[in-house]
């Protein structure tokens, strides 16, 4: 029986205009053009006791060892809800503290791993100076980190300092405020897209705002909400017919590039079909178009809501993410636990249906070249395959050998390959060792940059404070080198 707040909003549901319909669709308050009444509203109009509204809270970075697929940790996670909104622990004017101080203990524990684990970068512990190496002791009193090994290195070294004193403090406010036990409004995603209303794809400004996410009016509001967002919009922004990337002048994109992404957008970017629920509006469908994420580590155990953001980009067409690397599961072992290896399910592959109606996402705890090599994905195609690589460190040293097998694979798809980097530094490696390894096999699809969509939050590496940089701060791609048919002129 339906109940009478229900009752009463049937009956002005046909005064609502049609753009109003879908704004209160988008926030849940409609169901199949019915209004929509809350499972906390409906334990309050039957006197049932309701629960306070929890809270999703998102921990900061833990160890950044490298960029290496191995050495890479978890960059972001989940924490369990709790049954209530959690206990405010620091107020927005009360978020800089040392780290060795801090009143959070997971930063603590932070400070004592860095303390133990990264060395001082004085000169006289570099080769051949006076003193042997040292780790960091000394805390700045300006960014709250460990930086030297004590209070003369610090003041020595002061104006090399003070290149990034600004950034780690930075870093430091922010990983207070993550555990600062307030809620965020930044994490509230936006829903579907309206037909007619197009994305614009300029700079993160004009995407949320286009996107219709709630309003970010604070800098570190951004900087979070970006932190978490980076990964699908960055894969959106390069596949997208509205991508910022194109061949004019500045936009990078190379006449190959041009060839590849047109031929995957048409998949992405389908005529509508003018199919409906009943069987004469019944229409054949493509398959998905398939994203592999390989050497996958945070971005597997980023909550869903995150990834189903790539869907409302493309929300005619069906997606279907893969992540495979070895650590594809890390830190969710309680989550699901890995299936066993059958011979309908060979590689032990996690599938999570319908997180989106028009998106899947599978998971596989393997290294690519293995799986390539049992042609478990064939055959490929360049309108539906795509690989994303995010801060691979195809040419760090601990980690190039195991990219060693899986370039020659990837090259032979000729599907775009998308790579980010940390740093200008980390990409421009990573572009030498793909020139050094597959030179003359491969085309570049877009020229090395900054990503449009990077992470506005810097991150710290916890073996070397030194060491600052934003994820997915560069974006480029590149595919197999393919060879035009030529005929032989007849004498």
């Amino acid at each position: 029986m339906a109940l009478p707040a229900e009752l009463a909003a049937r009956s002005a549901l046909s005064k609502i205009c049609t753009r109003c319909s879908v704004s209160l669709a988008r926030q849940g308050r409609l169901s199949n053009g019915v209004p929509h009444v809350s499972q906390l509203q409906r334990r309050s109009l039957s006197g049932k006791r309701s629960r306070t509204r929890q809270a999703i809270i998102f921990p900061g970075p833990s160890v950044r060892a490298g960029p290496g697929p191995v050495s890479k940790r978890l960059s972001s996670g989940v924490a369990q809800p709790s049954e209530s909104r959690p206990t405010r622990v620091l107020s927005p004017d009360d978020l800089f503290h040392s780290f060795t101080n801090s009143p959070i203990p997971e930063i603590r524990r932070r400070a004592a791993f860095i303390r133990q684990h990264a060395s001082c970068p004085h000169h006289d512990h570099q080769p051949g100076g006076a003193m042997a190496p040292a780790h960091v002791d000394f805390e700045c009193p300006d960014c709250g980190i460990p930086v030297y090994c004590s209070k003369e290195h610090w003041a020595d070294d002061y104006e090399a300092h003070l290149e990034i004193c600004d950034t780690l403090r930075q870093i430091n406010e922010d990983d207070h405020d993550l555990r600062s036990g307030r809620f965020f409004p930044e994490f509230e995603y936006a829903g579907p897209q309206l037909d007619d209303a197009l994305i614009n794809m300029t700079n993160w400004d004009t995407f949320l705002y286009t996107r219709e996410f709630n309003a970010v009016n604070d800098d570190r509001s951004m900087r979070q909400a970006t932190r978490l967002l980076t990964y699908p919009v960055t894969v959106g922004s390069v596949i997208h017919e509205l991508s910022p990337y194109n061949i004019k002048a500045g936009g990078r994109l190379t006449v190959e590039g041009l060839k590849s992404f047109s031929a995957l957008r048409y998949t992405l970017h389908p005529p509508k079909s003018g199919g409906g629920m009943d069987v004469k509006g019944l229409r054949v469908e493509s398959p998905a178009v398939r994203i592999f994420i390989l050497g996958a580590r945070a971005e597997s155990s980023l909550p869903r809501d995150v990834w189903v953001q790539l869907a409302h980009l493309f929300p005619r067409s069906r997606i279907h993410l893969i992540f495979i690397g070895p650590e594809s599961m890390l830190n969710r072992d309680d989550e699901f636990p890995l299936p066993p290896r059958t011979a309908s399910n060979p590689f032990g592959a996690i599938v999570e249906d319908r997180v989106w109606p028009t998106m899947k996402i599978s998971t596989i705890v393997d290294y690519y070249h293995t799986i390539h090599r049992t042609g478990y994905f064939y055959p490929y195609d360049p309108y539906f395959d795509c690989f994303v690589l995010f801060h691979p460190g195809l040419g760090h040293p601990a980690s190039s050998h195991e990219w060693e097998e899986t370039l020659p694979m990837l090259l032979e798809t000729k599907a775009p390959i998308i790579v980010t980097g940390y740093t200008q530094a980390d990409m421009q490696r990573d572009i030498d060792w793909v020139n050094k390894t597959a030179a003359g096999e491969f085309d570049v699809l877009l020229e090395p940059g900054e990503n449009r969509f990077r992470s506005l939050r810097w991150d710290l590496n916890d073996l070397d404070p030194q060491d600052v940089s934003a994820g997915n701060w560069g974006v480029w791609a590149f595919r197999g080198k393919r060879y035009e048919t030529t005929r032989k002129s007849e004498e």
